[in-house]
């Protein structure tokens, strides 16, 4: 493995991935990006009408900045807790919190700014089955 020499880094994502909460995302900060040890951040994007699978962070916070439209976040072991966010809102959420991220909006896609305090946040993703 190489060290990287430390740099400020600008960085542009030119095309999005689909991530494991079957979100498109595009990857700003990480360790691979940018060699980051205890960061990640990416703009998630979700099309109207569109949701995240049920799913948890191992191990890390998360925490969510929304640029625009309005995210209905529900949350808890049967996701049984909701929040509403709107541009200019901040989300948090605890490692190991089951959730899933819900646009609102049937025809305008909802933006954000997600971080996280692990560098390859991917790897610890989890798909999360809600109790009945």
């Amino acid at each position: 493995m190489t060290e990287r020499t430390p740099a400020v880094l600008g960085i542009r994502p030119e095309r999005e991935i689909m991530t494991r909460q079957r979100l498109p995302y595009f990857i700003g900060i990480s360790a691979e990006t940018a060699g980051s040890t205890g960061l990640s951040m990416h703009l998630v994007v979700i099309p109207p009408g569109g949701r995240a699978e049920p799913h948890v962070h191992v191990g890390y916070e998360t925490g969510i900045y929304v640029l625009e439209g309005r995210v209905c976040t529900r949350w808890g072991y049967a996701l049984e807790h909701e929040v509403v966010s709107q541009a200019g809102d901040f989300l948090f959420v605890p490692p190991g919190m089951p959730h899933e991220a819900i646009n609102m909006s049937a025809t305008e896609p909802a933006r954000a700014v997600v971080a996280r305090n692990h560098p390859a946040e991917q790897d610890r993703v989890e798909a999360f089955v809600p109790e009945v």
